[in-house]
């Protein structure tokens, strides 16, 4: 054994690994409670132990706050969540999470912490939310799937049209928070409680007013089929309609008007 080899080997939690190209890195890890816990891969191996000692120490020292992280503390922020969840809570979640009454926190950064409902403490333990672009996602069955389409909230909806957050805090994804007013594509709300539906061609086309969404959403979805036969190959999102049955749902497609822009189209 190395020098080296012999001082890494004196500093507790740390442990040298090599890069598939033969770089060397060292993993710092520590157990709690029966758990072990990696805190991540350093550079050096000072900076493996500096991160071992910290993690000791959150564990420890009882008036450590989530608010007390800063700038060039060897624990990332992430970690820094994960090990005060476990200290105070006594229970291991890997993703940022933070549990509180009746709700928990989700720790996107220190500045940036979104609020959720017990009900979605399981799903949110095993699914890691990225955010790119100001948008909010996860990886669920090999696929991205942006946050909102938990909620019933379509891919392209539009806030204070087709959904509103009650409080006004747009990261408070508690249900009782979450207003959605519109979960069908094409569809917008109109006057007098009524719902106009459009598709979008060489610009906007509307469809139609109709009485309630879910007849707007049937007309989309029939303007879209014939358009569609028109020529038109343009991928269209269509309405996935469950509120009525098969037949009525055929009933409503085949009485229910498109406007003449529509009928008329030519791909």
């Amino acid at each position: 054994m190395s020098t080296n080899e012999k001082q890494v080997a004196r500093l507790e939690g740390v442990f040298p690994a090599k890069k598939k190209d033969g770089t060397p890195f060292y993993r710092s890890s520590l157990t709690y409670k029966t758990k072990h816990i990696s805190l991540g891969s350093y550079d050096t191996p000072e900076q493996a132990h500096q991160a071992y000692r910290m993690g000791r120490l959150l564990l420890a020292a009882t008036y450590t706050r989530l608010e007390d992280y800063t700038e060039g503390n060897p624990l990332n922020f992430e970690k820094w969540v994960v090990l005060l969840n476990f200290r105070d809570n006594d229970i291991y979640i890997g993703t940022p999470i933070y549990v509180g009454q009746k709700m928990f926190s989700y720790y996107l950064s220190p500045d940036k912490v979104l609020k959720f409902d017990m009900d979605d403490l399981f799903y949110f333990s095993s699914h890691k939310i990225m955010q790119r672009g100001g948008h909010l996602f996860v990886a669920d069955y090999g696929s991205q799937i942006t946050l909102y389409t938990r909620y019933g909230i379509r891919p392209y909806a539009v806030e204070g049209v087709d959904y509103t957050f009650v409080n006004g805090d747009k990261l408070d994804f508690r249900r009782q928070n979450l207003k959605v007013v519109n979960s069908y594509h094409g569809v917008r709300p109109g006057r007098r409680g009524k719902f106009h539906a459009r598709i979008h061609l060489n610009g906007y086309f509307h469809i139609g007013t109709y009485e309630t969404a879910l007849e707007a959403a049937i007309a989309y979805n029939k303007s879209v089929d014939i358009v569609r036969k028109a020529g038109c190959k343009k991928n269209f999102l269509q309405n996935y309609i469950e509120e009525v049955s098969p037949r009525q749902y055929a009933e409503i497609y085949f009485q229910i008007p498109v406007s003449d822009n529509v009928l008329n189209y030519k791909g």
